[in-house]
């Protein structure tokens, strides 16, 4: 396998580092391209009406890569990678372009293979990368479109972004890190590629190829060009491609949507918003009914992951973006975009989930797929175990979120008085290196501990399965975990894990644990609830309530 199909290869990591798209095509009025982003903590707050006059980057500090963002009408949605979590590319909706909420996800289960639920295998670092969201007016249809682990391309569809999302096509093509155009005739093409850049036209029902040709050979002195995101803009195709980690690129025609193309930098090498922080990057265009342009880009920023920032486009005479920069660099504050005021104020991304109601919502992702048959959602959350093993990295239904900058604390309370010999649960710091607090319950007693060492290698497979570093005993039936994590860019980042019994007072146990923070593993560190059995299956916890606070 080729560094640009091997993801364990390491120019293949560094591509990757890419991934990030962001806006989609229609024609250029048309509520159609790409938008995205998500709101509130570490960015901007929501204003009232008439108030305030500027956003803050990152928009929003949560991990959500290889963005792909459009506008349908006076709304817009943001689309981003997921990896091995289920259900798989989350869409978030914006009515301002600063303030974002969960509203669904494309891929409800990623069902591709039997390594994705944890069964004969496992998926890390493979599933959904950088994808493409798009509207398509003349059937009011929303289109996902993505490759799967370098075997084939996949198409959903929904006629709204809540879902029902189901499957609508499987291409024997591989779109790598694809952008799908709704053209002004509703003809779809896909621009995708590294480094060599492709442009596929599809049938117009979407099931098949009916034409395809090579529009592009990145030159050398550029090294890598991906992430593809296609508009037509005024008559113009464009291309937007990112040189990973650090650029930007567009390729323009005048001559329809195979070209020929010329090649424009748009970035390289800019200093982003964030400290410590990566070039803004990998993302997509997108208008606003007001005719202005913002790009919509994902700056590194490990242990947390990949966030978000926005940045005002104007265009040259001759029909080029130019990217608007504050002091030589992407602005750590921008004017808010001119729009009509919004209908509603969205859900935060923080808070309190008391899990009411009989399904999850679009906040939570699994790792892995999970097996059904093994939790409920019923004003609180019921994890039965799933999996008898040793290794949390192999355990089936446990649940994350992402973990919002620059700092934040989870709490959850935990009912175990169903707990069995042999179980183990609780909350982690869930990454390729992971610690977590929790409870174990072997010969009849069940004790409080802090948990670290658990390990992967490169290659994903476990290399370690913890250690006990602290225990305290237990009493009752209930107990509150909490995680507090500082995702702050760079090497020595913590988090600490403390537990209440009275959800009043909290009592530190265990060490500081140290976030790895190398970008190689790509999703960053997500709080993660989990509960299985090292002996036999059987038992079961209830969670009843998880908050979310950033300071």
């Amino acid at each position: 396998m080729s560094a640009s199909g091997d993801p364990h290869h390491p120019s293949r990591r560094r591509l990757l580092t890419t991934a990030t798209a962001l806006v989609a095509g229609t024609s250029l009025p048309l509520a159609g391209a790409h938008a995205a982003a998500a709101a509130l903590p570490g960015a901007a707050a929501q204003e009232p009406p008439g108030a305030a006059a500027s956003f803050t980057n990152p928009l929003f500090w949560q991990d959500f890569a290889d963005i792909d963002v459009i506008r349908v009408g006076d709304t817009y949605y943001y689309s981003a990678s997921t990896m091995h979590y289920s259900p798989g590319a989350p869409i978030l909706r914006s009515y301002d372009l600063v303030n974002w909420e969960f509203a669904g996800h494309s891929v409800p289960r990623l069902d591709f293979g039997a390594k994705y639920d944890l069964s004969g295998g496992r998926g890390y670092v493979r599933g959904v990368w950088a994808s493409s969201l798009a509207y398509r007016p003349s059937n009011r249809t929303f289109y996902w479109l993505g490759q799967i682990d370098f075997a084939r391309t996949y198409l959903y569809t929904a006629a709204s972004v809540e879902g029902p999302w189901s499957r609508h096509a499987e291409l024997p093509q591989v779109y790598f890190d694809a952008g799908l155009l709704v053209d002004s005739d509703d003809t779809m093409y896909v621009a995708h590629g590294n480094t060599q850049i492709h442009v596929a036209q599809l049938s117009p029902d979407g099931r098949s190829q009916v034409r395809s040709q090579q529009v592009f050979s990145t030159p050398s002195g550029i090294g890598t060009l991906e992430g593809a995101r296609f508009y037509k803009i005024n008559g113009a195709y464009y291309i937007f491609l990112t040189r990973p980690a650090n650029g930007q690129y567009i390729l323009r025609s005048t001559s329809g949507p195979f070209g020929p193309y010329t090649l424009r930098q748009i970035l390289l090498d800019l200093p982003g918003p964030i400290p410590g922080g990566g070039v803004p990057h990998q993302g997509g265009l997108v208008q606003t009914q007001n005719g202005e342009w913002y790009y919509l880009a994902f700056i590194d920023a490990y242990p947390g992951g990949r966030v978000p920032a926005l940045a005002p486009i104007t265009w040259t005479g001759d029909g080029w973006p130019q990217l608007q920069l504050v002091g030589g660099a992407w602005g750590a504050t921008y004017p808010v975009p001119n729009l009509p005021s919004p209908p509603r104020q969205v859900e935060p991304l923080t808070g309190v989930d008391t899990f009411p109601g009989t399904t999850l919502t679009p906040k939570w992702e699994w790792n892995h797929n999970p097996d059904p048959a093994h939790y409920t959602v019923n004003n609180g959350l019921t994890l039965r175990a799933a999996t008898v093993t040793g290794d949390l990295y192999s355990a089936r239904n446990t649940l994350t979120h992402r973990v919002p900058g620059p700092t934040s604390t989870a709490t959850i309370t935990l009912d175990h008085q169903r707990m069995r010999d042999g179980d183990r649960a609780g909350l982690a710091m869930l990454r390729d290196a992971s610690a977590w607090i929790g409870l174990k319950r072997d010969n009849g007693a069940t004790r409080l501990v802090m948990v670290d060492g658990l390990t992967m290698d490169s290659n994903w497979n476990t290399t370690g399965t913890g250690s006990e570093r602290a225990t305290a005993p237990v009493t009752g039936t209930r107990i509150q975990l909490r995680a507090t994590a500082d995702i702050r860019p760079g090497a020595g980042r913590q988090a600490r894990f403390s537990y209440s019994t009275d959800g009043i007072t909290f009592t530190g146990l265990g060490p500081a644990f140290t976030l790895n923070n190398a970008w190689q593993f790509f999703m960053g560190y997500r709080y993660a609830i989990f509960n299985h059995a090292t002996q036999a299956l059987g038992g079961a916890v209830t969670v009843n309530r998880f908050e979310l606070t950033t300071p």
